[in-house]
């Protein structure tokens, strides 16, 4: 591991607080060390309260912050002497080891303390840093771990068997720790679990802890697994249609829909090659802590995926009945990850960063697994253990803690001509709404799904015209988050003015090109998706030259005339299928590209009238703008017109002459 300490970076800081921060963000750095949320800081030093008096307290990493970006705001203040009394008592449950963090805190509306407060108060040094070192957790995920990290670490590392993490874990270490020299320590490893420093220097505790773990790396780099040959092959299309399937298998499984992603990197491809490949991804997570996110195993993937996520849903019923208590409430069936074999990985989550929680969590637990298979093989914790974790009374209690879903969560939109205007906006409406939305426009720079849009889970830059690179984005869209759901067919451009007797064939064929048959295009590409998706609907953008054209628009009216019949006649062929197809028809949405400044002045005094009123020149006196456009499709997309096709709705304030 890389040292990132920086004195000067240190120094600046104003405040041991202020240094726990830094030093904790060093940490939460590395993936490696810490990942999503894993591990904990934490600072003794004194708070003074309401009547200026000092008392002793344990700065500790709240609930719910990631150490990779936590502030000041994420170390509530503990009443030190409380926690340590808490220590001493002989039994204490989780659920009221969690009521009594609460009652400690000096500062009420600080954030829940992390539930290894107790442990780190019963460490006496200043600072202490805990995280799940991949390196470390893979040494003692195997059959002689314990072993091979005594002989690592000698004596100066305490090595612990695996306990539950809460006040049972502090109960333990405050037993192993009586008799010790913490001046001699340099570290404590939870077997299965992860590893703890301390010191009184916050940059000696943070080297510790690098130290220790570049020692555990450079001993498992000593072998490595032989690399498997790996298969690129497959026939594009069958794979991602397989994928569609069994993302609506597994959204009917769930409840509702899901996302589900296929890795075919090389790490994936690599671990999918082992001969033993459906055995490892069953045998356990690199830390219990991962169960939470990714369930105790994994599921085996052969070739009917919809068959194999059947099985894998009776496997988890087995398991959870050999060990659930009256209290447990069993959790969904689908599983967060499993293996492709031969193929790769696959991931499957509620929602986009679920979806890269568990990929994230998966790739750490690929590399480790392999690593581990060098020493004798991956050995991690009993089922029993996991179980334990898993169904902890803590996660239990969320479970009846009603939180409102958003209302598209877990659905896949895929909408064109995103960069900008109408476009721009049904992106961020739908991410609003919880969509995991798929942008597509010429105007991006990156064709390889880099975010332009913070809003949009994925950008493609996308020549709607060119089937062959439609295509191409369409199986990536799959690969990516498993199917579409919603469709908003938007890409299109106003052609120059010219009446039909002037214009001439090139702006005629290119305004058809885009503005009528891409659209068919894109609907040929996504239909086979759509059909497998979750309560699929398509919304093609239109205009109102359709209901009331104008003289020189010719070349754009025909074409959006043309696209709205298709939709009508989709909406007919489709509707068996259970894809609802309906179009908007804009008019007057003076905050997209076409409209300069110029423009609309241009036009005002056209017409003699001032700007504002040439905007708000309806039936209604009002000015429009893309967001009104975007919560119209968003509604035709939504469970509102569940029972909707084939419509066509006009956004424009009131047109007399569409009325």
């Amino acid at each position: 591991m890389k040292n990132l300490w920086n004195r000067s970076d240190a120094a600046a800081c104003n405040s041991v607080l202020d240094l726990r921060v830094y030093s904790s963000r060093l940490l939460g750095a590395s993936p490696s060390l810490v990942l999503h949320g894993g591990g904990n800081t934490s600072v003794k030093a004194e708070f003074t309260n309401v009547f200026g008096e000092s008392v002793p307290a344990l700065y500790v990493k709240g609930s719910g912050w990631d150490l990779r970006t936590i502030k000041a705001a994420g170390f509530p203040p503990v009443d030190l002497e409380y926690l340590r009394r808490l220590g001493a008592l002989a039994d204490l449950s989780d659920t009221d080891m969690m009521r009594q963090l609460r009652l400690a805190l000096l500062d009420p509306a600080g954030p829940t303390p992390s539930v290894e407060a107790i442990l780190h108060a019963l460490i006496p040094c200043k600072y202490v840093d805990h995280t799940h070192a991949d390196a470390v957790v893979t040494l003692s995920n195997t059959p002689n771990g314990t072993e091979l990290l005594q002989d690592l670490f000698g004596d100066k590392v305490l090595i612990l068997p695996y306990t539950m993490p809460g006040f049972v874990l502090a109960r333990q270490v405050a037993d192993a720790t009586l008799n010790v020299d913490w001046g001699c320590l340099k570290g404590i490893v939870l077997l299965h679990h992860g590893i703890f420093t301390f010191h009184e220097e916050a940059e000696q505790s943070y080297s510790n802890m690098i130290n220790l773990v570049s020692m555990a790396e450079r001993r498992l780099a000593t072998r490595s697994a032989s690399l498997r040959q790996i298969s690129h092959g497959g026939v594009l299309g069958q794979e991602e249609l397989a994928l569609a399937k069994l993302r609506k298998a597994a959204s009917q499984l769930f409840g509702t829909a899901v996302l589900v992603q296929w890795d075919k990197s090389d790490t994936a491809r690599e671990f999918a090659a082992l001969e033993n490949a459906d055995e490892l991804i069953q045998r356990g997570p690199l830390t219990p802590d991962h169960s939470i996110h990714t369930k105790p195993f994994g599921a085996v993937f052969r070739g009917n995926l919809s068959s194999d996520l059947a099985q894998f849903a009776e496997l988890y019923r087995v398991y959870f009945d050999s060990h659930c208590l009256s209290e447990h409430q069993i959790l969904d069936l689908v599983p967060r990850f499993g293996v492709w074999l031969g193929k790769g990985m696959i991931y499957l989550a509620a929602n986009a960063k679920r979806l890269q929680i568990v990929r994230d969590i998966s790739t750490h637990t690929l590399s480790a697994i392999q690593k581990a298979e060098a020493f004798g093989g991956w050995d991690a914790l009993p089922r029993q253990d996991l179980f334990a974790v898993e169904y902890w009374e803590l996660e239990q209690a969320k479970l009846k803690s009603h939180h409102l879903k958003p209302e598209m969560e877990g659905m896949v939109a895929l909408v064109t001509g995103a960069a900008s205007g109408i476009g721009l906006a049904t992106v961020e409406s739908l991410a609003a709404r919880g969509a995991a939305v798929v942008a597509l426009d010429v105007a991006f720079t990156h064709s390889e799904g880099s975010s332009e849009l913070p809003s949009a889970a994925m950008c493609l830059q996308v020549d709607v015209t060119d089937e062959a690179v439609l295509q191409d984005a369409i199986y990536s869209v799959v690969q990516q988050f498993g199917g579409i759901d919603l469709l908003v067919s938007n890409a299109g451009s106003f052609p120059r003015s010219s009446l039909l007797a002037d214009i001439d064939e090139s702006t005629w064929q290119k305004s058809l090109d885009l503005n009528l048959t891409a659209h068919l295009r894109l609907l040929r590409c996504c239909e086979p998706y759509l059909s497998e998706g979750h309560k699929p609907a398509v919304v093609f953008v239109g205009s109102k030259n359709v209901l009331a054209p104008g003289p020189g628009a010719g070349a754009y009216s025909v074409a959006k005339s043309g696209m709205t019949q298709m939709m009508r006649i989709a909406a007919l062929e489709l509707g068996k299928k259970g894809i609802r197809c309906n179009a908007v028809h804009p008019n007057a949405v003076y905050d997209t590209a076409i409209w300069t400044k110029e423009v609309l002045a241009s036009r005002a005094a056209h017409y003699g009238v001032s700007v504002e009123d040439y905007k708000s020149a309806n039936v209604l006196g009002t000015e429009l703008c893309s967001q009104d456009v975007a919560e119209v499709i968003c509604a035709l997309l939504s469970d509102r017109f569940a029972k909707t096709t084939g419509a066509q709705v006009p956004v424009d304030g009131g047109n007399e002459r569409v009325i």
